[in-house]
């Protein structure tokens, strides 16, 4: 059987099964020659026998001549662009302007073009807006509260836990376990302990949790407290000997991480009057604002130790901070000075003095970072110290009174600038030092 493109005679005419023929295209008329023009239309009369018009053929648009002394159309045509934007003179404005009363088309245009330039902007300038930082800080504190600052007395606190939390982050599980000798100062000797860097976190969790307890957040040590006076030694073999040993020594650090962090977002919410509250340390109380200080110096004192046992750089608190601690340690040392007399390790005072009274005084000159000029009365924690009533005076740098307030170092080995009464001198060093505690 032939294909569809096979010849199979049937193409022929006048055979049977003739296919029909598809005539070839016709050649078009321009191939001729040009074109007629075309005749010009007739204009029919109106028909008179039955009233009615025939139909006429639409006739192109007339353009009118322009007035005397108009410009031609295609001359306004070609300043619609011009006039949309405001850019003719005044003479081709008012020209364009009775041109578009005469030509429609020429006034639909103007109309668009008059319309696309409504939707063009200048150009803005690159120059910042001087006010635009104050108003999009008033558009964030509108829609987002201000965070509850901290309080000046707790920003040490909130600080030293914080480098100590980033220290600790640093460490591996094996770290957690290596040895850390704790330092401080009972009576004429230094004493000390050894432990982990575990163990130094829950004996600092431990006595955080007196400062927690005072504010009505959960303790630490939960039903193992201890009863009776809430003593930081106590509270620290406590919670040692409860700590289990098959427990990982990392489990002590998001515990004590939580409890920093709640004891900064108490105060900052407890308002002003909270900074008195009483904070109980055993046979003696701190108030809040002070137990918040004596928390940031120990907290910088442990993490120092953790940090030499693990071979790490560890930076002292900042100047402001350190400040602070060194004011909390020299406001400290009349009541020191007092508890050593009465257990005859500090010699009597040479007179009484009444409260508020001005009386013998040791100039305690601490510099460097944080230091400052401080004036101990020597005879009662009562009086008043003053530039006028100096007997000794001691000068040392900040780093080495701290280490001396910690129990680093033995008041023997400090390396001060003394003058004055050596009784006196020696009695606030030692006083000094006897502040330190586990």
């Amino acid at each position: 059987m032939n294909g569809p493109d096979e010849w199979d005679g049937r193409e022929l005419p006048g055979s049977p099964g003739e296919r029909p023929r598809i005539p070839s295209p016709r050649s078009a008329a321009e191939d001729r020659g040009p074109l007629p023009d075309a005749p010009p239309l007739p204009v029919a009369e109106p028909d008179g026998l039955n009233g009615t018009e025939p139909p006429v053929a639409p006739v192109a648009p007339v353009i009118l001549p322009a007035p005397a002394g108009a410009p031609p159309h295609r001359i306004l045509k070609s300043l619609l662009g011009a006039w949309a934007l405001a850019a003719c003179s005044a003479e081709e404005t008012a020209a364009v302007e009775a041109h578009l009363t005469d030509c429609a088309s020429c006034a639909d245009e103007a109309l668009r073009l008059r319309e696309a330039v409504g939707l063009l902007h200048p150009a803005d300038s690159l120059d910042l807006d001087p006010l635009l930082r104050s108003r999009v800080l008033e558009g964030c504190l509108g829609r987002r509260p201000a965070r509850i600052p901290v309080p000046e007395w707790a920003t040490p606190y909130d600080a030293e836990t914080a480098k100590l939390d980033a220290l600790l982050r640093d460490m591996g599980a094996a770290e957690w376990r290596a040895p850390v000798r704790l330092r401080w100062f009972e009576g004429e000797r230094p004493v000390g302990r050894e432990t982990t860097v575990a163990g130094v976190m829950g004996h600092l969790m431990a006595v955080d949790g007196l400062v927690a307890t005072a504010l009505g957040l959960t303790d630490p040590l939960s039903t193992a407290a201890p009863p009776g006076a809430p003593d930081p030694l106590i509270r620290t073999e406590t919670f040692w000997r409860a700590a289990d040993e098959k427990q990982s020594p990392l489990a002590t650090h998001a515990p004590w991480r939580d409890q920093s962090s709640a004891l900064i977002r108490q105060v900052s919410f407890a308002g002003t009057k909270v900074a008195e509250l009483a904070v109980p340390y055993g046979d003696f109380r701190l108030p809040l604002r002070d137990s918040f200080l004596d928390r940031a110096f120990e907290c910088w004192v442990h993490a120092g130790d953790i940090a030499e046992a693990v071979d790490y750089p560890y930076e002292p608190p900042a100047a402001a901070h350190l400040h602070q601690l060194v004011d909390l340690a020299a406001r400290l040392l009349p009541s020191a000075l007092a508890d050593r007399r009465r257990a005859g390790l500090a010699a009597p005072p040479q007179r009484l003095v009444e409260a508020g009274a001005p009386g013998r005084t040791l100039h305690l000159e601490v510099e460097g970072n944080g230091g400052g000029h401080w004036y101990i009365p020597l005879d009662s924690p009562a009086a008043l110290g003053t530039p006028e009533h100096t007997v000794a005076q001691i000068a040392l740098d900040s780093a080495e009174f701290c280490q001396l307030a910690a129990g680093h170092i033995s008041p023997e080995e400090v390396a001060a600038g003394q003058h004055g009464e050596r009784d006196a001198i020696r009695d606030v060093l030692f006083a000094t030092a006897s502040l330190s505690r586990l």
